[in-house]
Parts: C-alpha cells; structure tokens; sequence
C-alpha cells in the first residue's frame, strides 16, 4: 500500500501580520492506486512533459465551423475539457470506443505550457509556451449532435479513454514561429483534412490571454488548439498518419 503525504493547514493560531503561518504533514495510507499521470515524450530529451490539464479549442478554423453548420464566433475561443484518462501516447493502436456508430478524426495543433500565469497579455503569452506536437481530437459524433440538440455538454462524446492522442513534444525553440506550416490528415494514405496554422480564427497567444483569465494556466497545462475542415468518420484497420510541418508525425491505427 503506498503511503502518500497530505498537507493540512494548520494555524496556531489563525492570526494575520506578522504572526507565523505553519503547515504541518501528516501521513496516511491511500486507499486504492491511481494510475501514474500522463506525460509526453519531448524530441531529443530523456525527460518527459507530465500532463496537468487539457483544454481543448473549438470551432477555430472557418471551413470546419462551416461544415458543421455553425457559424464562426470571432469575439472570443470557446473551449471544453478532456481527463488525464482521454490521453494516449506513444501507441500504435487506439481502439474503436463503444457507444457510437460515427466515430470522427479530427487533426490538431497542440500546445504545451511550461511556465504558469493568471492574466497574460497576448504580447507575453508566448513565454509561457515550452512546445508543441501533432494531436487528435477524437470524437463520438453521434453523441456530440444528440448533446448539441439537447444543449447537453459534449462530455461524452469527446472525453473518453483514447481519445486525446498526441505524438512527440517538438521544444518552441526547434519549431519556430507559428505561421503558414501545414496542417494535414492522411486517412490510409488519402488526404482527409489540409490546412495551415495561419488559417485558425483565434491564435496561440490570443487563445492564451483569454484562457488564462478564466484559469491561472500551470506548467503541464495542454492546449488543443481546434481542427480545419475535413473531420470523417473512421473505421477499424483505418491507419491515421496527422502531420504538421516542423512536428514528428503521429500515426495510429484504430483497433477493435
């Protein structure tokens, strides 16, 4: 049984000023094992990127919103949440979800934060940005229309176990700029979704500045960063190959 230590506050007394504030420890055994936290491999170094949290963007290229039949909202992102569970990496296979009959790809570009802030400027967002790495969104979208019809969360058709995969962190340093670097699918060798970062509504550094004034973002926090038109259904043997210039591919087959 592995023995975890828990912070307890601890005042004595619970006065202001200059009298002290002291935390005490306390040990105590946990009650069941948790799986270890996620975390990404990152190209030419031994360490990894322990996941925190994953925020995801939606409806940030023009043509997806489109073939959605929504229509674009320039103001501000909109975002929903994916579970340290949805992670997969670093496997060749992920497997058909139950419970829907029309599961989607969606090709993203994922950004990882590797230093906290509450309130960023959008001139300054960029140092908060430790990478970046090809991702898939991967969706029940049956069940998104019936939450969409419902005016439901999307919770279950987009937070499932494998359904935010995400291949190798390549460091902002190595990447470069964000610009004009294509954006692309391949659905067993045939093109499925093209398009360039240049392309989304709501940059990076924008994305960042709105996020972080509803949330103080943390080194490990994740950002997927919405998906260009294209998005399919896909079935088992399907081979998914995501790319994006400048990144380590991302290739997955889909399993029963």
């Amino acid at each position: 049984m592995t023995v975890r230590l828990i912070p307890l506050a601890l005042r004595f007394p619970p006065i202001y000023g200059n009298k002290k504030y002291r935390t005490g420890i306390i040990l105590a055994k946990s009650l069941f094992e948790l799986p270890p936290t996620a975390s990404i491999s990152i190209d030419g170094d031994t360490r990894v990127f322990p996941i925190n949290r994953i925020f995801c963007v939606g409806r940030n290229y023009a043509e997806h919103a489109a073939e959605m039949g929504n229509t674009v909202d320039r103001s501000a992102p909109f975002y929903f949440t994916k579970s340290l569970q949805s992670v997969s990496h670093g496997q060749s296979h992920i497997r058909y979800p139950t419970g829907t009959q029309n599961y989607h790809h969606e090709v993203e570009f994922v950004v990882f934060i590797g230093e906290a802030g509450h309130n960023i400027p959008a001139h300054a967002a960029m140092d908060h940005v430790f990478g970046y790495a090809c991702g898939l969104d991967m969706t029940r979208r049956d069940l998104q229309a019936i939450a969409k019809e419902k005016r439901r969360p999307w919770d279950l058709a987009k937070d499932f176990e494998q359904s935010a995969v995400i291949g190798t962190i390549t460091p902002k340093k190595t990447f470069g700029q964000i610009g004009p670097q294509k954006i692309e699918l391949l659905v067993n060798e045939n093109s499925a979704q093209s398009a360039y970062l240049s392309d989304m509504i709501h940059s990076v550094p924008n994305i960042i500045c709105d996020l972080s004034e509803y949330y103080t973002l943390q080194a490990g926090d994740v950002i997927m960063t919405g998906t260009p038109a294209g998005v399919g259904p896909v079935v088992i043997g399907d081979k998914l190959d995501a790319r994006i210039d400048g990144l380590s591919n991302l290739v997955v087959t889909v399993e029963p």
